[in-house]
């Protein structure tokens, strides 16, 4: 269920409130009694952030957010106080939140976390319902603006969600390109999807080798958002791994934790889809173009197997030393097709290992780069500003020797040490231009609610790209 934003410019004596106040604020004219005055004063005087009135045909919160000398720290601490309050409203149409104090960004941020924690995945449920919270109205200062172009972002999140939660049953590579399709009709982008036979003839040996065990067919899709008034000729480049369902192939997975969530492997590619819905809906001027290699990864009599050497789509032949190494191998093709494009800076997402989420997580993105330090601090900024921080990794060259094969020019598999370094390391052979790698295989799915991302898929990386794209604005 879609979580709608509107600006309201009246109060009805029915109308659920968040009042968004500091220890100055004057509530007199919000019709409080003495005793809920007086109860807010001392729950104030306790440092409640808080304060909740019943008054029975309305919920009332008094909010007064803590103090911080870290600005980014003090937006996310609002987007986490609208979490909290969109558990106590779940069950409530619609809310209306008031800027008291004189603060729109804290507005936002509010709302931003209340719209982000209102999502659900009942699609297969036949019993259980969404949430039912509607609306969000943001009083009548707010900006429309800023209004519009948040529901776009938050749409864009649920997007990338809906397409990380859905079962392999019912997104399949094909699937995934006709939802980049209908994405773009309902934002602005262009996309073009190339079947099997395209691909073929584009010698896109890594995916072809990954989709030889399926009885499905691979897809490329191109995604372009090229506005008439784009300030940049070369474009960004966005890259995301869609691999639908990764069983590992001939190098099968255990089943407990590992097969079963494999549903999520194409989460690079859903946080992409999401990122150009919000850039085309928001009419970003920035020339963005995006890329999904998809497949699934199987196995069967005729997949491909530990030991092969595949001929890549740039020439490269690679030594297979382990099927469940397939995401490098599809994003490698698309790394070196993107060559075509002369772009500005190419940017990759993959859940692409877990030694990237053994090592930091789910609380943030594990970062390489090369060729473009200038580019990877500025994203790193933009990370701190929307908590979904990067964890840049050492990219010195002794680990490219990792990856250096006996048969082959190189090898999909570095060895136990480093992992997720010499993945990326794989993919840096592929590349010649500004390029960073942001592997998100520890923030993309998780299993226990974390604050407004959720449970199940967060979307972390959509709100990232999108505020670094609207920055070069």
């Amino acid at each position: 269920m879609k979580t709608l934003i509107k600006k309201k410019t009246t109060i009805s004596d029915k109308d659920n409130l968040i009042l968004l106040c500091d220890k100055k604020s004057s509530l007199k004219s919000f019709d409080f009694s003495k005793s809920e005055l007086s109860f807010i004063a001392k729950q104030q005087k306790d440092k409640k952030e808080i304060v909740t009135i019943n008054q029975y045909n309305k919920l009332v919160f008094v909010v007064v957010p803590k103090k911080e000398k870290n600005t980014n720290q003090y937006q996310e601490n609002c987007r986490m106080l609208g979490d909290q309050l969109q558990g106590s409203l779940k069950d409530e149409k619609s809310v209306l939140i008031i800027d008291v104090k004189g603060n729109q960004r804290e507005v936002l941020a509010i709302a931003e976390g209340m719209a982000l924690s209102n999502y659900t995945f009942t699609k297969h449920k036949t019993e259980e319902k969404p949430n039912k919270l509607e609306t969000l109205y943001l009083c009548k200062n707010s900006n429309k603006k800023d209004i519009d172009e948040l529901q776009n972002i938050i749409d864009a999140v649920y997007l990338t969600r809906d397409l990380v939660n859905e079962p392999f049953s019912h997104l399949t590579a094909k699937d995934l390109a006709n939802s980049a399709k209908k994405g773009g009709k309902n934002s602005g982008f262009k996309t073009t999807v190339f079947n099997k036979k395209k691909i073929e003839s584009l010698k896109m040996g890594g995916l072809l080798a990954v989709n030889k065990g399926s009885i499905d067919e691979p897809t490329f899709t191109i995604m372009e958002w090229k506005p008439k008034n784009a300030s940049n000729k070369k474009p960004i480049v966005l890259v995301g791994k869609g691999i639908v369902y990764d069983t590992g192939g001939l190098s099968l997975k255990p089943t407990a934790n590992s097969m079963d969530l494999m549903k999520t492997d194409m989460g690079g590619a859903g946080t992409v889809i999401g990122a150009m819905y919000a850039i085309a809906a928001n009419k970003l001027p920035i020339y963005v173009i995006a890329l999904i290699p998809a497949t699934d990864n199987r196995p069967s009599g005729n997949a491909y197997a530990p030991g092969d050497v595949i001929t890549m789509h740039d020439g490269t032949t690679v030594e297979v030393l382990n099927t469940d190494a397939e995401g490098r191998l599809v994003l490698a093709d698309a790394l070196s097709f993107a060559k075509k494009y002369k772009p500005e800076l190419v940017i990759d997402l993959a859940t692409l290992t877990g030694a990237a989420a053994y090592s930091i997580g789910h609380f943030g993105i594990v970062s390489m780069h090369r060729n473009t330090e200038k580019e990877h601090a500025n994203l790193k900024k933009i990370g701190e500003q929307t908590h979904e921080r990067l964890a840049e990794m050492p990219f010195w060259s002794d680990y490219d020797q990792l990856i250096k094969s006996d048969v082959a020019d190189i090898k999909n598999l570095g060895g136990p040490a480093g992992g997720a370094i010499t993945a990326g390391k794989f993919l840096a052979h592929f590349v010649d231009y500004p390029w960073i790698h942001l592997d998100i295989a520890g923030p993309t799915f998780i299993k226990a609610k974390y604050g407004y991302r959720g449970k199940g898929a967060t979307g972390m990386g959509v709100r990232l790209l999108y505020q670094f794209i609207k920055n070069r604005a």
